[in-house]
């Protein structure tokens, strides 16, 4: 998705000259060095300083022009969360933060490197959308809404590098605020957003395997604002919805649906698996650590009734 969202940048960037990138203390690479090169005053390189990257960018924004601050996802929502709070979303600006390597992708380099409750921090403040697109495609597409229709500040989460194509076969369109479906079965959905509906897929396959049973398997890349419609209707046609996210439980995608299931006296039957509320002192790569959260498909499979 690196790779991708630096491309994506620079193609509208050479069509629409409000956008511009800032970055903080990362080196730019492929396209992103293509477009300080070509836009050096739409780039700025605000090094270790994300609320000075964040005040920048409300500045430009209210000079008319579309900025997208990118830099780790710990760095870039936690450190200057008070400029973001006041600066962007008080006055409601049209500035995109993007979060790279979110959730654990960074195994090996700790919990300050781990952004495990952004999506909760995001959602608390007014005014803010939040994304998580699951591949490279989604993301092309959510970012393109954030440079072209976006009235507000958006916080967009992305993985790192390398995740598969999951989204080329999709039932539904892309639509920031609607749940989109990429396969349709039927008793059982399965709901998850960002790079982890790689694991929904694998869940899918092996429910299929053992059970004979076919899974819907739906991205709710917008985690706010939430999509009543869109899961009412998922509720109405499954008698079982599993949500998986890598994000800890407290103001999960997994907390939504359950209140809104209170809220509408709907009785499915909500399997969640989420991250551990917990910071494990663990050195070992991405996949081993989401294990060690009950993050895979064989920890996934004991807990359900199926």
């Amino acid at each position: 998705m690196r790779d991708k969202f630096a491309d994506v940048i620079f193609e509208i960037g050479k069509k629409d000259k409000r956008i511009s990138a800032l970055v903080a203390d990362i080196s730019p690479a492929g396209s992103m060095v293509n477009f300080r090169k070509k836009f050096p005053k739409r780039f700025i390189n605000c090094g270790v300083a994300e609320q000075s990257m964040i005040g920048i960018a409300a500045g430009m924004a209210l000079q008319g022009l579309r900025p997208f601050c990118y830099t780790i996802a710990t760095f870039a929502l936690y450190r200057p969360f008070e400029m973001i709070r006041v600066d962007l979303c008080y006055q409601n600006l049209p500035v995109t933060i993007v979060g790279m390597g979110a959730g654990l992708i960074y195994s090996t380099l700790g919990g300050t490197h781990q952004s495990i409750e952004d999506l909760a921090v995001a959602s608390a403040i007014p005014n803010m959308t939040v994304l998580a697109p699951c591949d490279p495609n989604e993301m092309k597409l959510a970012t393109e809404w954030c440079a072209t229709k976006s009235n507000g500040p958006v916080y967009m989460r992305l993985g790192k590098k390398g995740e598969p194509d999951l989204t080329s076969k999709a039932i539904d369109k892309f639509e920031v605020g609607k749940i989109r479906y990429l396969e349709k079965g039927n008793e059982i959905a399965i709901v998850s957003y960002g790079t982890i509906v790689s694991l929904a897929f694998e869940l899918s396959r092996k429910i299929k395997e053992l059970h004979d049973k076919k899974c819907s398997i739906i991205s709710s890349h917008t985690i706010k604002p939430f999509d009543k419609n869109g899961f009412k209707n998922i509720l109405n046609n499954h008698k079982k919805v599993i949500i998986i996210e890598e994000h800890v439980k407290n103001g999960s995608l997994s907390d939504k649906v359950k209140s809104f299931c209170h809220e509408q006296k709907i009785n499915n039957e909500i399997f969640s698996f989420t991250l551990k509320d917990q910071f494990y002192h663990f050195y070992g790569s991405y996949k081993d650590l989401l294990s060690k959260h009950g993050l895979d498909v064989s920890s996934i499979l004991k807990k359900l009734s199926i």
